[in-house]
Parts: structure tokens; C-alpha cells; sequence
């Protein structure tokens, strides 16, 4: 508890009301560019190769 002399720090209780609509948006417009840059380009080609190997490796032995 904050008083004159060690006033309170931080927010207070329901303050924060969370994520709004946009932001939610904004992070679902930044996972499709990935996601189609990954797809798209040789460099995701390369990425997905990677991945599939050390994959096989694990399994494999």
C-alpha cells in the first residue's frame, strides 16, 4: 500500500484490460507474411530441407 511518503508503484488492479481487436489482427497480418514468405521463396524451400533432415536424423538413429 502506497502512502505520501512511499507513494504506490505500478498500476492498479483492472487497469489492464488485455489485448484489443487490432492488436490481435496486427500479430494474425505478421504470421501470414511469414508464413507466405516461408512458402514462397527458395529460402523457405531451404528452411523446410533443413528441418526435414535433422528430423531424419533424430528418428533415424
Amino acid at each position: 500500500m502506497g502512502n505520501d511518503r512511499f507513494p504506490r508503484r505500478g498500476r492498479l488492479p483492472g487497469n489492464d484490460r488485455g489485448q484489443t481487436a487490432i492488436e490481435y489482427l496486427g500479430i494474425i497480418a505478421v504470421v501470414v507474411a511469414i508464413v507466405l514468405v516461408l512458402t514462397r521463396t527458395d529460402f523457405g524451400s531451404a528452411i523446410a530441407s533443413a528441418i526435414s533432415d535433422k528430423i531424419s536424423e533424430v528418428t533415424s538413429g
